[in-house]
């Protein structure tokens, strides 16, 4: 239980918050109206890193997709895509040209009108700025306004444009009237976007409070929040209590014995659903005897892959099948490897290492459970072949920048990271974490295979005009990962919030993880 000054001033933070947007709401005689005045979120961390919407990359997605809106959303479910700023759209036979029409009467929150000189204006910039998630309008060859509600984008080549302008990152349409201010001008908390909530107040680091925009043009009929509260609340046991008090409507990221004990508790929901994000470790191909293709296979056979569904995720997490997460697009149909230390023995044995006699840096992500547990049963598997293992916590920064350490031998031999796509396609995986670099950034294995590169660009060129053949030539890829034993595939997450029992048609779509569209919730 959290006493003391911490919990005494977060109590006190949470009545400030409500008498602030609340405290017009007294004489509100619609209780009904009343219960939807406020949503409030208490979230592990800040709201926004980066304010600046062709750049932003990180945990501000959240509300940046509340205050942003992009031309399609995808649903996954259906393989489908909903009309957002784009009513509809046609792409040519041979996939190259795309012709977007943009939905009428919209306004930016500063009033002015999104047409389609905004959306090109929008989107140049996201390909531009050569920041954040930029890369996914590499396609783009030029983007025409034909008329006032019509844009024309021509791509170099054929590519699946609709899930690029549907992404969660770097797609956002902006009002060219402010976004000409330029990054300083976003940074200092500002925003411009056509989304059903606007910013009403930001403390930097710690809490932010968005409100309705009254002109938006989904409307404001039916059950919506008029205000949404994002307050970074980093102890999770902090987390746990005011979802329980009912200070919360909404909180993530609790720990799986938090989430096991409040399975039984009448006065909330543990919210869970398939998730496109996935855990992911990577061996060092660039030191021995990790270079060694027989060595990772076996080091492979002997990772505990049901023990850390069972004990570590508590079922709160699926077994991977491969690079690509179950249930989407160019997932393979079985994992190539199970535990068998015996087989992992052969394998080291025929190596030329049969007592093991080599020793292993594991790094893993310094206050994350699961992380330190995952890893101290795979310490325990591997020294059962002879193997020396160090672990070693550390934050996320430190542990990247060891890996992209400019001498192979000053690297970890082992590390995992969590992977979520900004575009809903396998290139998200395959492109930055199995594509041979030139210089080190994702591919924290360091694995260069010309022939894997082939089939990942010819897989991407393909996805925009025969999903099919795409889908075939992805499996293909994720084949030879698997058996060249470049990584480990450790888990696959489950979406999961903890919410108020009175929250109502609360979800988040897989395509988006991380990221909850507070517009389409409501209580009763």
């Amino acid at each position: 239980m959290l006493l003391g000054k911490k919990r005494i001033a977060l109590l006190l933070a949470f009545v400030l918050v409500l008498s602030t947007v609340l405290g017009g709401c007294a004489g509100n005689s619609s209780q009904s109206s009343a219960k939807n005045d406020l949503l409030f979120m208490g979230s592990y961390t800040a709201p926004v890193i980066d304010w600046d919407p062709s750049i932003c990359y990180s945990v501000e997605s959240l509300v940046m997709n509340n205050f942003y809106e992009t031309l399609l959303r995808y649903e996954p479910s259906t393989d489908s895509f909903t009309p957002i700023l784009a009513t509809d759209y046609t792409k040519s036979e041979d996939g190259l040209t795309w012709t977007f029409n943009l939905r009428h009467d919209v306004k930016f929150h500063d009033g002015t009108v999104m047409d389609a000189a905004a959306v090109k204006y929008s989107l140049d910039r996201n390909k531009d700025m050569n920041k954040g998630a930029s890369f996914i309008w590499a396609p783009v060859n030029e983007i025409k306004v034909v008329d006032e509600d019509t844009i024309d984008i021509t791509l170099k080549y054929p590519a699946a444009l609709d899930l690029i302008a549907a992404c969660g990152y770097s797609a956002f349409i902006m009002s060219p009237t402010l976004a000409e201010q330029g990054t300083d001008w976003f940074q200092l908390g500002n925003e411009a976007g056509t989304g059903p909530y606007k910013l009403e107040s930001q403390v930097p680091g710690d809490q932010l409070i968005m409100t309705q925009n009254e002109e938006y043009w989904g409307g404001w009929d039916g059950k919506h929040f008029k205000k949404v509260v994002v307050k970074n609340v980093g102890e999770n046991a902090s987390r746990r209590q005011m979802v329980e008090n009912g200070e919360a409507d909404i909180v993530n990221s609790l720990q799986v014995e938090d989430l096991i004990a409040l399975k039984d508790n009448p006065n909330v929901t543990v919210y869970t659903s398939s998730s496109y994000a996935n855990t992911i470790g990577f061996f060092n191909t660039k030191v021995k005897p990790f270079d060694n293709k027989l060595v990772r296979q076996a080091l492979a056979y002997a990772f505990p892959y049901d023990d850390v569904i069972k004990y570590v995720a508590q079922g709160y997490a699926t077994r991977p099948t491969g690079v690509i997460p179950q249930g989407m697009w160019g997932a393979l149909d079985k994992p190539l490897y199970e535990y068998d230390l015996e087989k992992a023995k052969a394998l080291l044995t025929e190596a030329g290492y049969p007592d093991g006699g080599f020793d292993m840096l594991i790094t893993y992500i310094s206050g994350v459970e699961d992380r330190k547990k995952t890893a101290e049963l795979y310490k325990s598997e591997l020294e059962k072949l002879g193997v020396k293992v160090e672990l070693r916590g550390m934050p996320w920064d430190q542990m990247w920048e060891l890996a992209k350490s400019p001498n192979p031998e000053d690297r970890q031999d082992y590390l995992s990271i969590a992977w979520w796509p900004d575009v809903v396609t396998p290139a998200s995986w395959f492109q930055s974490l199995y594509h041979s670099e030139k210089d080190v950034f994702f591919n924290l294995g360091y694995y260069s295979n010309p022939k894997l590169d082939t089939i990942i660009e010819e897989a991407d060129k393909a996805s925009g005009i025969d999903r099919a053949k795409a889908t075939e030539l992805y499996k293909e890829a994720g084949t030879i990962v698997a058996d060249e034993a470049v990584s480990i595939f450790v888990t696959d997450g489950k979406s999961i919030y903890t919410i108020n029992k009175s929250l109502k048609n609360f979800s988040e779509n897989p395509a988006y993880p991380y990221i909850l569209f507070f517009y389409d919730f409501y209580k009763e």
